[in-house]
């Protein structure tokens, strides 16, 4: 199947707009991707023709607001290649997701002495909770290096998984570099030993499908606004033999089963996650943009996108002020030029209509390791950039250096 970049973007409106006098290049979509059309309109549709809660009435309209509302999550669990719905928990993102599984299992099944396992590379999401948990329960939290390419130490994360290891979480694709971790090889050293394992995989599934009973996690998590649906909304698969033992982490309406005065018994998985009136209108248009990706060629857009990430990278290392950091694999290019702060050189860019993003990426302990004290600038791909998008990117730094 040949994929025409050029029409398919007449599906995302914001990329047709002009910014600062220049046609908009838009490279900053590892902090969020653009919406196409669909879900604009799945977002429009609910609140002007089905606004209503979901679960609660025997009215017509609240009847289709839960069809939809379900049928989004069916499709959510299709997408990840979930057993089943019922494993698919609505969350306002990556974040919340983590959050929830840091207290429905971190702070009741972890104990004094226990190990958690993370990486350098983590975003902060992915971080702080786990420090959060141990300073709770008085487990180890213990961290992956780098090894010399900035890779993640496959011999190093073998030595640090022992019998004592009761969790690891690790990011699928760093959001700051862009590389691939090896996430099904840390996931079977993290079983062999009994270890509980967590993939954060925001910056994972709008680049390549994904398939969670294929990679054997416990949990995945991601976020909806990084793959082209609505921000607020985002998914935690869990599997149903955690999701069963795990307590709510929110209480309230909704997610319990009775309710009395002097005692509450709480609904199954994932009802029993979902306290409140849930963002019933980012879910369905979390769906539409499940629906739009698969019905896009989604190999050929993979190699699409590789084809750009290889422009970008040739560009960038044939510049002899630019050094990129690690070996980006999907999405994200990190780079710095020599004695510019990256905030200047993004502004210059700006000016230029172009969008990039700079700074430590919510990943500072990485920025510290690899001794970038300013962070870097990061240019991200989606399947909706096209060479012209990488050129201007490279000829707005030549000129950007011009005007330096």
């Amino acid at each position: 199947m040949i994929v025409d970049i050029r029409v398919l973007r007449r599906d995302f409106p914001t990329l047709a707009q002009i910014v600062n006098g220049h046609p908009l290049v838009y490279l900053d979509n590892a902090a969020t991707t653009q919406k196409p059309q669909p879900v604009l309109d799945a977002l429009n549709h609910y609140y002007r023709d089905t606004n209503a809660n979901v679960h609660r009435a025997s009215h017509a309209l609240s009847g289709q607001a839960t069809r939809a509302f379900e049928q989004a999550r069916e499709k959510v669990a299709r997408f990840i290649h979930a057993p089943s719905p019922s494993e698919i928990i609505w969350t306002r993102g990556t974040t919340e997701a983590i959050n929830l599984v840091a207290f429905g299992f971190g702070r009741h099944f972890l104990q004094q002495d226990d190990e958690i396992l993370v990486s350098t590379s983590e975003h902060h999401a992915n971080i702080v909770p786990w420090q959060q948990v141990a300073a709770a329960t008085g487990a180890v939290l213990k961290i992956i290096p780098l090894s010399g390419s900035a890779e993640l130490d496959l011999a190093a994360a073998e030595r640090l998984i022992t019998p004592r290891t009761r969790l690891l979480a690790i990011g699928h694709v760093s959001n700051a570099l862009g590389q691939v971790n090896p996430v099904a090889e840390l996931i079977a050293m993290a079983k062999a030993v009994g270890a509980v394992t967590l993939v954060d995989g925001a910056q994972a599934v709008g680049h390549f499908p994904v398939d969670v009973q294929a990679l054997g996690c416990d949990f995945y998590a991601f976020s909806g606004h990084k793959m082209f649906a609505p921000t607020g909304i985002g998914v935690l698969y869990g599997k149903t033999e955690w999701l069963e033992k795990m307590p709510p982490w929110q209480t309230g309406g909704e997610m319990i089963k009775t309710v009395s005065l002097e005692h509450t018994t709480f609904a199954e998985p994932p009802f029993k996650f979902e306290a409140g009136t849930p963002n019933i209108a980012g879910a369905i248009a979390l769906g539409a943009a499940v629906d739009y990706l698969q019905g896009l060629d989604r190999a050929a857009l993979q190699r699409h996108e590789h084809g750009l990430l290889t422009q970008l990278l040739n560009g960038l290392t044939a510049m002899d002020d630019i050094r990129v950091i690690g070996r980006p694999q999907a999405g994200s290019v990190s780079f710095v030029m020599d004695e510019v702060h990256p905030q200047d050189l993004a502004t210059l860019l700006d000016m230029q209509g172009i969008a990039v993003r700079t700074g430590h990426h919510c990943a500072m302990p990485l920025m510290q390791a690899l001794g970038l004290k300013n962070g870097t600038v990061r240019a991200s791909l989606a399947f909706y950039n096209t060479e012209d998008d990488v050129a201007a990117l490279l000829a707005g730094i030549d000129k950007a250096r011009e005007l330096l």
